[in-house]
Formats: structure tokens, sequence, C-alpha cells
């Protein structure tokens, strides 16, 4: 009670309130005469209204523009400006003499792109899932120092992927971190990223790293998320670890598990930031992923070559929507089986 009188008492409360009840009365105004004209039941859309107006502003009529983008040419960055070309941008991505000789192709840097993006994904996704876990089941074990163990995986998620780039790009370059350490032993310099054969490898390094705590908490939350009476009865039947793991946790974690690859697949397909400031998707090509060489085509080069580029962003969103239905097809299957 004298709490209450107390905060009634402290002007700043007082004004907190009097702030409150001006906006609740003037939203009264506007909302009450509404209702009454569209009735209670179409009130959610009018609260939904702002958000899909601001979707479709900024996702759907980008997506549309960037369709129609697709099937235009010229250089020209305004629709009305830009001529019809048909299919042409897309017979320009996909035509080789040999499609296993990627140097036979009209465009050789969209099939590197293709495969470089091809490998980049089925590395990073494979050793984001194994990995988060892995971890996960360590962190959910009654270890020492578990609370401080979780912020530390976590913690790089909370990074900027620009940030993280240029830490890691600081750490191996020539003149980094490691090679300082290598020369001041009396060793060689070791080029970790103008090294065309380990490029790739430390691509996928550093961005396993950034965003693994990100899919090891959906994957702990799972875990935390299973009753602990499955595993008693599971010890009375004489169950081990590894039987445990394979009736118990695994099938009651797999919806977090596709959460998880659904997340990583996508993740990992609009890589950019990360690759882009750590090698420039060098040396040469040997990281060039298909974002930044929409990126490039698009907008980096002296000609603008927008028509070019939005066909190559059709034809990745394309790939994406597919593996993502198979993904979604094959652990659902994979789900009902374990089941």
């Amino acid at each position: 009670m004298q709490r209450s009188e107390v905060k009634r008492e402290n002007p700043l409360a007082r004004l907190g309130f009097a702030i409150v009840a001006l906006f609740m009365t003037v939203v009264g105004w506007i909302v009450e005469p509404l209702q009454r004209v569209i009735g209670v039941r179409r009130m959610p859309w009018v609260f939904l209204l702002p958000n899909l107006a601001i979707f479709g502003t900024f996702i759907l009529l980008p997506m549309a523009l960037n369709f129609y983008f697709a099937f235009t040419g010229g250089t020209e960055l305004y629709p009305q400006d830009r001529p019809f070309v048909g299919t042409a941008n897309f017979e320009q991505l996909y035509t080789c003499e040999d499609y296993l000789d990627v140097t036979t192709c009209r465009e050789d840097r969209f099939w590197r792109a293709l495969s470089n993006s091809g490998l980049f994904v089925f590395a990073n996704v494979g050793a984001i899932v194994l990995l988060s876990l892995v971890t996960s089941l360590v962190l959910n074990a009654n270890i020492r120092f578990r609370g401080f163990f979780r912020s530390v995986y976590f913690y790089p998620v909370l990074l900027s992927p620009v940030v993280v780039a240029l830490v890691w790009k600081w750490i191996l370059q020539r003149n980094g971190l490691i090679n300082g350490w290598l020369v001041n032993l009396g060793l060689e310099p070791i080029v970790f990223l103008l090294n065309a054969d380990w490029s790739m490898f430390w691509v996928i390094t550093v961005t396993v790293w950034a965003n693994m705590g990100f899919y090891t908490l959906i994957l702990l939350a799972g875990l935390q998320a299973i009753p602990k009476e499955l595993y008693d009865a599971g010890q009375i039947d004489g169950t081990g670890p590894l039987q445990s793991f394979r009736h118990i946790t695994l099938p009651l974690l797999m919806p977090n598990v596709i959460v998880v690859l659904v997340l990583a697949l996508i993740r990992a397909v609009q890589m950019f930031d990360e690759v882009y400031v750590l090698t420039g998707g060098g040396p040469g090509t040997a990281t060039l992923l298909l974002v930044q060489y929409i990126f490039d085509v698009g907008f980096a080069g002296q000609v603008k070559r927008f028509g070019l580029a939005a066909a190559a962003s059709v034809t990745l969103g394309t790939i994406l929507l597919i593996a993502t239905l198979v993904q979604l097809r094959v652990g659902r299957g994979s789900e009902s089986h374990l089941a």
C-alpha cells in the first residue's frame, strides 16, 4: 500500500500515467468508430496492415521487379527504360559447349560460383549441424562452468559479420597474427587466404565459427524440452547412452534439427558478407559464391548488367526453394521413421 502511494506521489510516475492515458484515449477515438464500421472480426487486419505494407514494399515489390528485370536488357535502371529481351539473360547464363568444363560456358564465372556455392553449402551446413549437435549435447550435460561455456559459444553470433571477417583476416593474412608468431619462431609465413587450395577451407571454418552458436542454442532448447523421466525409464530398462541417444534424444530432437538444417541452408546459400570481406571471392575465383557473382555483375563492374544479375538471382532463389522443400520432405520422412 505504501509503495503504490509513493508511486502516485512521484511526479515522473504521474506524468507517465498521464501520457499512457492520453495515448489510449487517442487510440480509442480512432479505433472505436472504425470497429463500428468494419466489425470486430475485421479488426485484426487493421493491425496487420502496417506490417503487410512494409512486407509488400520491401519484399514483394523488389521480388517482382527482380523477376521483371531478368527478362529485360540494357544498362538503364528504371524499368520503363529497359527493353524486353525474353529469355536472353537465362540463355547467356546456361549456354555451355561442355557443362563439365566451365571454360566453355559463356558465363564461366557463374558456373564457377555455382560449383563453389554447392561445395560451400554442403560443407558449411554439414559442419554446423554436426558441431552444433555435439556442442549442445556437451553443454546440456552437468559440466563445470556450464553457463560460462554457453555464453562463450553464443558470443560470436552477437558480432557483426563484417567484424568477424576483419578479425579473422587480421589473424590469417600474410602479415597477420599467426604468421607473426611463425616468423618470430624462425619459420616461413603461410599464405592462408592466398592459397587457392586452402582458402575455401578457411572461409568455411570462419563462417561455421561465427554462426554455430545460434544453431547450438536451438538444439540446446530442444534438449532441455525432453522430459528427464524418459531417460530415467530407459536406465531402468538397461538402455545405454548410445541407445538413449538413438531412441530418445534423436527422435524428440528431430524437429529442432530440421529447423537448424533449413535455417543453415538458407544462410549458407545467401552467404556474402563474411566471404566478401575475408577473401573478396579470391584468390581468383576460388571462393566466389553466387551472391557475390550477382553483386559483381549488377553493381561492381563498370557496366551494370542488371538483367543478367536478376536472372542469376532468380536461379539462386529457385535452387534455394527446391533445396528447402527437398530438405523438409527428407526431414519429415526421417522423423516419422525414427518415431
